[in-house]
């Protein structure tokens, strides 16, 4: 049996032709959340049947050794060293892994888009890099002194109008104290 390696493959089902370097979504044991993976490569036998796709893993917070964190987004994932090889026919359909940057200036957010800001290593559960960074001090006129000493942090752009007026009085109430 002669194995080839293909440049794109057209999953009926779905509609959808897929290539090296494009994530996907696998079929998983809970219908909602369907694996994330990238492409590495499509074979067929010699025959044309029987397509087989090697992929990389994304991971959810929750599938990883130290689970899901307050500061993982609900759509994030993290590319994992861990390869594996499955039926095309596991794939449900195409979707979107962007940076966290990319992710950030999307003005709407689909079903089939992720982020990812780490990079995972699935056998020590170790992360790349080891560490998030959650805001600029300096970004909200903030010293580091004045954000290490606060006891919450609530992000600006993410507050709705009511919050953002409440916070504002106090940063305004924290300044003038701070001059007396």
């Amino acid at each position: 049996m002669t194995i080839k390696t293909l440049h794109s493959f057209l999953i009926k089902r779905i509609n959808k032709s897929i290539k090296p370097g494009d994530c996907v979504l696998m079929r998983s044991p809970d219908p909602s959340k369907p694996y994330v993976a990238k492409l590495k490569k499509i074979e067929s036998e010699s025959r044309g049947s029987n397509v087989s796709v090697h992929v990389q893993w994304y991971y959810r917070p929750e599938e990883t050794i130290g689970g899901r964190k307050q500061y993982h987004g609900s759509k994030e994932v993290f590319l994992s060293d861990h390869h594996d090889v499955q039926s095309a026919e596991t794939i449900e359909g195409k979707c979107t892994v962007h940076t966290f940057k990319r992710y950030m200036k999307l003005e709407a957010v689909g079903n089939d888009e992720f982020f990812c800001r780490f990079q995972y290593v699935s056998a020590t559960g170790d992360f790349n890099p080891n560490k998030a960074v959650v805001f600029h001090p300096s970004c909200i006129d903030m010293t580091a002194e004045e954000a290490k000493a606060m006891e919450h942090f609530f992000c600006p752009s993410c507050l709705s109008d009511d919050q953002k007026l409440l916070q504002s009085s106090h940063v305004l109430y924290r300044h003038s104290s701070m001059k007396v």
